[in-house]
């Protein structure tokens, strides 16, 4: 199962700058949320008539009159790639304007619990904590309408976190990677109730991301994008650049 010319589009939201991704296939309109975790206002208004301020990256129409071809958008599920506050903080506001399922590892599930009192440490308030309506499950390709998302458990940033895998039949595939990894970096180990661990971490990356093919292009949950062959070459803690048999040059923890 694969999309043609996914459309995708990146909103930079809330105090840490998290990516949020909204992908849509262009042959049906269905679309799925990924990561909905704060202004969800501003992704509301846009994905359901091009108001207010759009996208800050976007691969699909940048108005109505020039989406006036394709089908119109429906939001078929809201997915995680973990349940750290930033990124799943206003889901409940998304959920209940959709109506649709929200999808979650359950190794995150105590994590998401949390959120609201996350959030009160960067002064933010937050609804009352989403509880999710479906795991995800790991190794396997679910369909939210006609959207197919592949989902690699790759626990390490938290036990729950997941990349996301949208396949494309006629381009580089896009993997959608929360805090798992970054543009030279990866995520945190050491924040509080999310059982990171720098080793699982490293062993995730390896196992489930640096087999994807090299043109892959990874959507970290903040800063640039990048390429899973890039990363492989380059990413001074996990990658080729960090020295045959350890990984990289520091911990987080």
């Amino acid at each position: 199962m694969a999309l043609s010319e996914p459309w995708i589009e990146h909103f930079f939201v809330g105090p840490l700058q998290m990516r949020c991704s909204v992908v849509t296939d262009r042959s049906t309109g269905d679309t799925v949320i990924v990561d909905g975790g704060d202004e969800p206002q501003r992704l509301i208004d846009w994905i359901d008539g091009f108001q207010g301020r759009g996208p800050d990256w976007s691969t699909g129409p940048a108005s109505a009159d020039e989406a006036g071809g394709l089908p119109a958008r429906r939001v078929t599920a809201l997915i995680n790639t973990h349940a750290h506050f930033d990124h799943s903080g206003f889901i409940p506001v998304l959920r209940d304007h959709y109506n649709v399922p929200w999808y979650l590892h359950p190794d995150d599930t105590y994590l998401q619990t949390l959120a609201q009192r996350s959030g009160l440490r960067y002064g933010l308030s937050l609804p009352e904590p989403a509880v999710a309506d479906h795991e995800l499950i790991p190794d396997s390709t679910m369909a939210f309408g006609s959207v197919p998302v592949r989902v690699l458990h790759t626990p390490g940033h938290t036990l729950g976190g997941c990349c996301l895998l949208v396949e494309v039949d006629d381009g580089p595939d896009h993997v959608f990677v929360g805090d798992t990894l970054f543009a030279g970096s990866v995520g945190r180990t050491d924040i509080a109730d999310s059982g990171g661990d720098f080793d699982l971490l490293a062993a995730s990356i390896h196992g489930q991301l640096w087999p994807l093919p090299l043109d892959t292009v990874v959507h970290p949950g903040h800063g640039p994008l990048t390429t899973i062959g890039h990363e492989r070459a380059t990413n001074p803690f996990v990658g080729d650049a960090a020295g045959k048999g350890v990984y990289g040059f520091g911990k987080y923890a």
